[in-house]
């Protein structure tokens, strides 16, 4: 059993479909809810860091405060050797902890849209499992540079960077794979501003009638998830 915290910053953004994994292998779930100034646990009583996404921007502290506290409870996360894995915003708190820089992307990307494993990454364990996407779920105007050390995985018509490994067991996605049906409704009606006509960006009906593409996602959520918590100590 692993003892697995996550950060949330939105109420409509939870862990989706990683919580029923968690719970079917029997792991402890903790959360520190950003939005409802949660506290920051001990380091020393979790084995892995879940940073969820939010529509916030991850330079936001006039607004956002916390942000400054989570930068560094990350920072301690991934220089206490955790396994950490980041999630659209959390990636980029990932990657600006590591010393990265995080900026507009030249496109906004919302809806279902491929992304592109690089050859060198499909030989990895991450790698692979990225491989088996068809399209996968953004939501997204800003994107990280890649960590110095980093693993570049993925990248889009649209982005560059849509995913790297650092030191081996910290992940950053830019997309998402927990979303559920449910979990993108909630977004397409609190972030309905930013569904406006684009190269990448999708109508909220193009969205949530994809059923088949939410199943998909979430089963290799579901296998990262595996192929991460073979990383713990």
């Amino acid at each position: 059993m692993a003892r697995v915290h996550y950060l949330q910053h939105v109420p409509f953004e939870g862990l989706g479909s990683i919580e029923q994994w968690l719970i079917d292998h029997q792991h402890q779930i903790t959360v520190t809810r950003l939005y409802a100034n949660d506290a920051f646990p001990d380091i020393n009583d979790i084995d892995w860091l879940i940073v969820m996404g939010g529509p916030m921007g991850i330079y936001d502290y006039d607004e956002y405060p916390w942000l400054k506290s989570e930068k560094a409870f990350i920072r301690a996360c991934i220089d206490a050797d955790k396994t950490v894995l980041g999630i659209c915003l959390g990636g980029q708190l990932i990657a600006d902890t590591l010393g990265a820089k995080v900026t507009r992307n030249p496109h906004v990307e919302i809806g279902w849209l491929p992304i592109q494993v690089n050859a060198q990454s499909r030989e990895t364990a991450i790698g692979k499992i990225l491989s088996e996407a068809d399209q996968v779920f953004h939501w997204h105007s800003d994107t990280f540079s890649l960590p110095e050390r980093a693993q570049h995985l993925a990248k889009s018509e649209g982005c560059a960077n849509q995913a790297y490994l650092y030191n081996g067991k910290v992940l950053g996605l830019q997309f998402h794979l927990e979303t559920t049906r449910e979990g993108a409704q909630a977004l397409c009606k609190e972030c309905a501003d930013e569904l406006v006509p684009n190269t990448y960006i999708q109508t909220a009906k193009e969205i949530l009638h994809s059923e088949p593409k939410f199943k998909h996602a979430n089963q290799l959520m579901a296998k990262l998830l595996t192929a991460l918590s073979q990383t713990l100590k």
